[in-house]
């Protein structure tokens, strides 16, 4: 029996982020992996949900499995070659809940600002220093807070996480 042997090097970023990435050499031309998961997700017995755009995939749970935390797959495929390919993959939330999260984050840093030219403006004013200066000090917990939130929601969706670099590794390796 005579088979070819894959030897896929995955580069990963630290686990530091909440959104990890990492980056795959392949010994294969662009369009046959696309078309690879274009027919993957064809079949009648694939439990992922998929899309294809311009060489990017996205790939998701199902909609039976998938919770608020449920992770996604981007992959972008690079051509580098003519028969060699460079497969960049990044996971993160749905795109609604990273908007949500940027969003909360955004105004908790506008707001931090906000209070912090408050607090200057009653200390120059000899006014009350009370609220702004709770304020000062609640926002940053509140930023601190929700970034261990998004760890959380990482962990819930670790098993999906893994489920999904699975099913894309069995994708590049046919």
């Amino acid at each position: 029996m005579d088979e070819k042997l894959n030897m896929l090097i995955e580069t990963r970023n630290s686990e530091v982020f909440l959104r990890p990435r990492f980056t795959i050499d392949l010994d294969e031309n662009r369009d046959k992996i696309l078309q690879d998961f274009i027919n993957e997700f064809k079949k009648e017995d694939c439990v992922f949900l998929g899309n294809i755009v311009d060489g990017h995939i996205f790939i998701s749970v199902s909609k039976k499995d998938e919770h608020f935390w449920s992770p996604q797959l981007h992959l972008e495929i690079l051509e580098t070659s003519e028969n060699k390919s460079l497969l960049k993959g990044l996971f993160g939330p749905k795109p609604h809940v990273w908007t949500l999260f940027m969003f909360v984050h955004f105004v908790i840093g506008v707001s931090f600002l906000g209070f912090a030219a408050l607090l200057y403006t009653n200390i120059s004013l000899n006014e009350s220093v009370f609220f702004p200066l709770i304020m000062i000090i609640f926002l940053p917990l509140i930023w601190v807070l929700l970034y261990f939130l998004g760890k959380i929601g990482k962990n819930t969706g670790k098993n999906q996480m893994k489920k999904l670099h699975d099913f894309m590794m069995k994708v590049i390796n046919n």
